[in-house]
């Protein structure tokens, strides 16, 4: 009897902190003890064990196992070390050559059968295995995600007995090949598709060159959503990087089933307007990323903005400003990235049709007030673009597709280009400019701080609104490859803070 250790990975927000598993068979009672800090479904990994020992044909020793999961400080939950606690066991009894787990990481849920169940959160599992160097032995369903990790060996495998029959090496795991990548970008719906709605389809195209958060405001069914739904398709391509930063919070959420041939698409969140604040920032007793790290990297839409709960808006207005959200609880503190750009969307009045050219809207001033009371001025002076979206007319709904409107690729083109000159002056996008760098990159010349001077003062704006029109215009000003900010696009950018607290509406 001896001592067997082997390598595998717990999970802590997006993070999987390395976990050894440390196996002793010693004499004595014939028992069975995990330490570490495990949860119940890890306490509970014994029993599947056993059951999958039995199943396979393998021997349990006959004396006392104690496993130690280190380190002893990090909480352990989940099916995730059933796969390393039964190999440990088989190499501390000499039924595998301990030497032979070196090389590897292991995670993989038992079944009492001897079959092995995927698990959640394998693709950062994979990542940090690629930084230690070591190859990954991981469930066959996970396969598939864990090989999105360039330069990374994967072995799948579906039950125990594969696993043991690749370490000892009498029948050797295929290892996993990667799936060819697509050399097009995703298909994302095209903006050909939206008619008229000019102004909306140019601050759209401003919001995805800066990363700037936009809100529409306009009547039901003139577009609001399609406009939305085009952003992500308007955004440069996501890098390798962040197209694996996006990836890893999918797939240690659980919500939705990890599409790995999807996993270089822009996220697109749209919740309800019901949901919670827990929903959107996440949380839970053992958190996990809500919606806005969900959206990491790509678009959070909120549609009827006005109709969600005001203290669940209030909880986004940390995260617009530092990129991040930090979830507190007793037992651990978890940071989750959450770098999106918010598209928001409402009626200008609660029926909806203030200023129609129907003329159905009978809404009282109170009641248009009260309505857009229900937006703090705090949450609005983080939304760096106001506009319009109003109803069309009839030939324009009706008539031909005017061979003048662009499509997504030519307007990403656009965007991409002006998106690299940001690159290059500062390294982000003008939405992440910092005061000093606004100051130094949003000089204004004489007319500009005149006219900019009369904007603070006649819409009473605060001095948040006044960097995020620079920034605003700054972006502007990349888009007509022009490095200093003229009086144009100074104009333009004031004239999408409409709904700004003294703004006239």
């Amino acid at each position: 009897m001896g001592l067997c250790i082997l390598h595998s990975r717990g999970r802590l927000g997006i993070d999987a902190p390395p976990v050894t598993v440390e196996v002793q068979v010693s004499g004595g009672l014939p028992t069975m003890s995990i330490v570490g800090l495990p949860e119940l479904a890890v306490r509970e990994s014994k029993d599947r064990v056993y059951g999958a020992f039995i199943n396979s044909g393998f021997q349990a020793p006959n004396g006392r196992i104690t496993i130690n999961l280190a380190p002893a400080d990090l909480p352990k939950e989940g099916g995730r070390f059933d796969l390393a606690i039964a190999l440990g066991i088989l190499g501390a009894s000499e039924q595998l050559r301990p030497d032979a787990l070196a090389d590897y990481e292991i995670v993989g849920e038992l079944a009492l059968s001897g079959q092995l169940r995927p698990i959640h959160g394998v693709l950062p599992v994979a990542m940090a295995a690629r930084a230690a160097g070591r190859a990954l032995i991981v469930p066959h369903e996970n396969a598939a995600e864990a090989v999105i990790v360039n330069g990374l060996a994967v072995y799948p495998a579906s039950h125990l007995l594969e696993v043991c029959g690749h370490l000892a090496g009498t029948k050797p795991l295929a290892r996993q090949q990667a799936a060819a990548q697509a050399q097009s970008l995703p298909a994302y719906p095209d903006l050909v598709e939206v008619r008229g709605q000019e102004q909306g389809k140019r601050a759209l195209e401003i919001a995805a060159c800066g990363g700037h958060s936009i809100l529409m405001l306009g009547p039901p069914g003139t577009g609001k959503s399609m406009l939305a739904n085009r952003l992500p398709g308007l955004l440069p391509p996501l890098t390798e990087g962040e197209a694996l930063e996006a990836a890893a919070i999918r797939s240690v959420s659980g919500r939705d089933p990890f599409d790995p041939a999807r996993w270089l698409e822009r996220p697109f969140r749209s919740p309800h307007h019901t949901a919670s604040g827990a929903a959107l920032v996440g949380g839970g007793t053992h958190p996990r990323p809500g919606e806005i790290s969900l959206a990491h990297h790509g678009v959070l839409f909120l549609d009827e903005l006005p109709e969600f709960d005001r203290r669940v808006l209030e909880v986004l207005r940390e995260p617009l400003e530092s990129g991040w959200i930090d979830i507190a609880r007793a037992a651990r503190q978890v940071r989750f990235p959450a770098q999106f750009q918010m598209v928001a969307a409402m009626n200008p009045c609660p029926c909806g049709y203030l200023g129609d050219s129907t003329g159905r809207c009978r809404c009282s001033p109170e009641q248009v007030a009260r309505y857009r009371a229900r937006l703090s001025g705090p949450l609005l002076d983080r939304i760096d673009l106001h506009v319009e979206v109003l109803r069309l007319e009839v030939g324009q709904l009706t008539g031909p597709t005017p061979r003048a409107t662009e499509t997504t690729a030519q307007v990403r083109a656009r965007v991409s280009a002006a998106r690299a000159r940001q690159l290059d002056r500062v390294g982000k996008p003008n939405a992440a400019l910092t005061p000093t760098e606004i100051e130094r990159d949003c000089a204004l010349d004489a007319a500009g701080q005149r006219l900019i001077e009369q904007a603070l003062t006649r819409l009473a704006l605060s001095a948040r609104a006044y960097h995020r029109i620079l920034k605003v215009a700054r972006t502007i000003a990349d888009l007509a490859a022009v490095e200093q900010i003229s009086i144009t696009h100074l104009s333009e950018a004031i004239g999408y803070r409409r709904l700004d607290r003294g703004a006239k509406v």
